[in-house]
């Protein structure tokens, strides 16, 4: 995957090359970063969402990170890793000599180890170790030495590994068996922890004894955390922040000038997605695949684009957004125009009785949420088909209904956790799935096994062809569309074109007053 970077406003007129280094005396200035991204919890175990993962990416360490645009990992609190032997299933590390955890104690072995398989070992309902499970085991060789022994090839495994999901904690700290729960990080990252309050501010400062890829930390960094887009766009009309991100309302994302003197605004492709996902047990009204599929003719994506997002996103029609290896066109060539008639004699041969009753639920305050269900609901009930019960909640609380399958449809955004085609497989379509849908298909379930054979990824495009193939049948879910990643900045700020690409890094540490 290539990540498209443009920048659209470089400078305003009238600044000089002096100016484009930092100002003297700003070094040790906070720059505040406002988002409606929220965090679910600080410990890496017990959180597998955007927000979280964006707060990991600076305060703990992984064996390995992503550059920015960067497809292939490389080393942060490793010195190298690769695979050994035939088949991909024995993955060694060697650790970074000199990293310490707040504590003043070396990291070693043995905390990789215990990160590993405390992620696996609690399993969070709302965690990452369904990334895991090619995970057997892991073994601490000696004292920088870590090998990861898997049950099956996976050459995404190194992907995974570079994620939040791979964060390195400090064993004293961090209990093996439960979450930690107080308002506190010990990890490695370029930046410490130094204040936190949940679902309000995250205090950063950067992190003196950092041993990693970087060469170095950026500038002290609040991030502000907005209940929605309203009140994001609020700070940044008020001056309250000094750099806006995911996300401004979509008004005022279409109206944004590059030429307005008093910002840097970056406009960039992104793999971000954002799909209808449809509960297929046996006790959903939307358990008949008919009905679902009835659903896809139903959906008017241009129209949603254009009116809820005013252009900001672009219109989806495959589970792999464009940009990706694999990417088709299936729900295009399978239901190429809304067809009120075609979803009638699906619902009749399925013996729905109509109009079919389901809930839809979204999160409260995650951008356009409640804009884009009520649209969803206006389409789906123009046909005469369906009645939609929409309701909105908290986002731990709307992220642990969709786990147990407590919702029949639900819209959520994915941001990739790599780049590459396997973030979009198992974790939003396999049995087990993420999502919970309870969507589970042997094939689509050996596809995505036998894709992680290749160890060039443009090999397994075949793979989620099929699978894809497979989905756009079944319907546990309905592509909806793919975002376009913004960064707003006040003129005296830097680096906003490297803060973010989709991929779940959130490079603070690229900041700085200018």
């Amino acid at each position: 995957m290539r990540i498209l970077v443009t920048l659209l406003v470089l400078a305003v007129v009238g600044i000089g090359g002096w100016q484009l280094l930092p100002s003297q005396g700003n070094e040790n200035r906070t720059i505040t970063v406002g988002t409606t991204d929220g965090v679910t919890a600080l410990d890496p175990a017990g959180a597998y969402d955007a927000g979280s993962w964006a707060l990991f990416s600076n305060v703990y360490q992984s064996l390995l990170t992503f550059e920015p645009g960067g497809v292939e990992p490389v080393p942060d609190a490793a010195t190298g890793c690769a695979f050994e032997g035939s088949g991909l299933r024995t993955y060694r590390c060697t650790l970074r000599a000199g990293i310490t955890f707040p504590s003043g104690r070396a990291m070693t072995a043995e905390d990789v180890k215990y990160s590993f398989d405390r992620v696996r070992k609690i399993h969070s309902d709302v965690g990452p170790a369904s990334l895991f499970g090619t995970l057997a085991s892991v073994t601490a060789d000696d004292a920088r030495t870590v090998t990861f022994h898997l049950s099956s090839g996976d050459a995404t495994f190194p992907l995974k590994v570079a994620t939040g999901a791979g964060s390195i904690v400090d064993r004293d700290k961090y209990p093996a068996d439960a979450l930690r729960t107080d308002a506190a990080v010990d990890g490695t990252g370029p930046y410490t922890l130094t204040a936190y309050t949940k679902d309000e501010k995250a205090g950063l400062a950067p992190n003196k004894r950092y041993k990693g890829y970087l060469s170095g930390t950026g500038s002290p960094v609040e991030v502000r955390y907005y209940a929605d887009s309203a009140k994001l766009e609020g700070a940044w009309k008020g001056r309250r922040i000094d750099v806006a991100t995911r996300t401004l309302p979509p008004e005022v994302l279409s109206g944004l000038n590059p030429s307005d003197p008093g910002q840097r605004l970056t406009e960039s492709d992104s793999s971000e997605t954002r799909n209808l996902y449809l509960n297929t047990r046996s006790a959903s009204p939307l358990h008949d695949a008919r009905v679902r599929r009835a659903m896809a003719w139903l959906i008017n994506r241009e129209e949603l684009a254009a009116t809820v997002y005013k252009g900001t996103v672009d219109p989806l029609y495959s589970l792999i957004p464009t940009g990706i290896t694999g990417h088709t066109t299936s729900f295009f060539d399978n239901y190429p125009q809304r067809s009120p008639r075609k979803a009638r004699e699906l619902l009749t041969e399925a013996g729905a009785s109509l109009p079919v009753r389901f809930t839809l639920g979204y999160g409260i305050g995650r951008g356009a949420g409640a804009e884009e269900a009520a649209e969803l609901k206006r389409q789906l009930e123009a046909s005469g088909l369906f009645k939609v019960d929409v309701k909105g909640y908290e986002w731990t609380d709307f992220q642990k209904r969709w786990a147990a399958g407590k919702m029949d449809a639900w819209s959520v955004g994915w941001v990739a956790d790599y780049p590459d085609p396997d973030t979009f497989g198992a974790a939003l379509v396999g049995t087990g799935s993420t999502m919970g849908t309870g969507y589970s298909n042997k094939l689509v379930d050996h596809l995505v096994l036998e894709s992680r054979q290749f160890a060039d990824r443009s090999r397994a495009a075949k793979d989620f062809e099929g699978i894809q193939a497979d989905v756009t049948r079944d319907v546990p879910l309905i592509p909806l569309w793919q975002r376009k990643e913004y960064v707003v900045s006040t003129e005296d700020v830097g680096g906003g074109q490297y803060l973010t690409d989709g991929t779940g890094v959130f490079r603070l540490w690229r900041l700085n007053w200018i």
